[in-house]
């Protein structure tokens, strides 16, 4: 059950995450072709009928996180029922870890170590920017936490090891859960 949480959380952390602030209100749309209430992510409408990984596969902007899903084994988890909460990492936040490190990263010997730092970016259940509040501690699907902080006008996620990633997308709604658009890769303590 715990793995299967697990491989569902990093699915949905892959698929591309997005929290919507102020400023991007207006990035909300209506599909003309769906009816449905869109959010655009990575130059692409988020279709909250659509799960996870069907969403994510579209963002320009995550396809780094999508390569590291696949290859940690989480499309199936995250294309599952859920729900969950994704923070979901850009291009440019992988781009901030040391030099090499993704590509470490996604080879197979590397897979544990891949699936824990994806996981924790997931957190079981949707949970909506208004749910993220000042102070609050989230357990991740990884099994740490991470503690929201409300600074300067933004919502930021503290990880286990004391770094900052900025919530730059909310409240993309996915069919089974919600993603949020993050700034910086969050890491466990171990």
């Amino acid at each position: 059950m715990r793995v299967a949480l697990l491989s569902a959380a990093i699915g949905v952390l892959s698929l591309t995450a997005a929290v919507t602030t102020p400023a991007q209100a207006q990035d909300k749309m209506k599909s003309g072709m769906s009816g449905e209430k869109t959010v655009m992510v990575g130059g692409a409408p988020m279709y909250p009928s659509k799960n996870i990984v069907q969403n994510a596969v579209n963002s320009k902007d995550h396809t780094t996180l999508v390569a590291a899903v696949k290859a940690a084994g989480l499309v199936d988890t995250l294309s599952g029922k859920g729900p969950f909460t994704v923070f979901a990492p850009t291009n440019e936040a992988f781009a901030k870890l040391p030099a090499g490190t993704v590509d470490t990263l996604v080879k197979p010997e590397n897979k544990a170590m891949l699936t824990k730092i994806l996981t924790y970016h997931v957190v079981p259940g949707k949970m909506s920017a208004a749910d993220l509040t000042d102070g609050k501690k989230l357990t991740t699907v990884e099994g740490e936490q991470l503690t929201v902080k409300h600074d300067g006008g933004k919502v930021w996620l503290i990880d286990a090891k004391g770094g900052k990633s900025a919530v730059t997308i909310a409240d993309v709604n996915q069919s089974n859960g919600v993603i949020h658009v993050v700034d910086t890769v969050l890491m466990p303590a171990s």
